[in-house]
């Protein structure tokens, strides 16, 4: 069975299948902050989002992160040890060209239920 969570305009943010958690891309809310604090903010919602439905941070998967400036990955990669601890899934990181308005940095990730 296929349930889908919390619905947007254009996409549900999670979808479960087969006792696993797919979330789509999150972004901070507060586009004025550097890499690291928009990396914390977006993590943060990805660790929101797994508490409503069962899971945490220890039982994601697997993460691929857009960045639009591999410079800074740096920082990114500073809030994402913090969140992730010892804990850390596997990884794509993946500079591209733009996010939308202000966005440094969208977060996607798998995550066992």
């Amino acid at each position: 069975m296929i349930a889908r969570h919390h619905r947007t305009p254009i996409m549900h943010r999670v979808v479960e299948h087969g006792g696993l958690l797919y979330l789509g891309g999150m972004v901070a809310e507060d586009k004025s902050l550097p890499m690291k604090g928009q990396t914390e903010q977006a993590l943060a919602r990805i660790g929101a989002l797994l508490a409503q439905h069962g899971s945490d941070k220890s039982k994601v998967l697997s993460a691929t992160v857009f960045v639009i400036d591999l410079k800074q990955k740096d920082a990114m990669n500073e809030a994402w040890v913090e969140f992730f601890g010892d804990e850390l899934p596997t990884r794509a990181t993946v500079g591209v060209a733009e996010l939308g308005p202000g966005t440094l940095v969208e977060i996607v990730v798998t995550a066992a239920a």
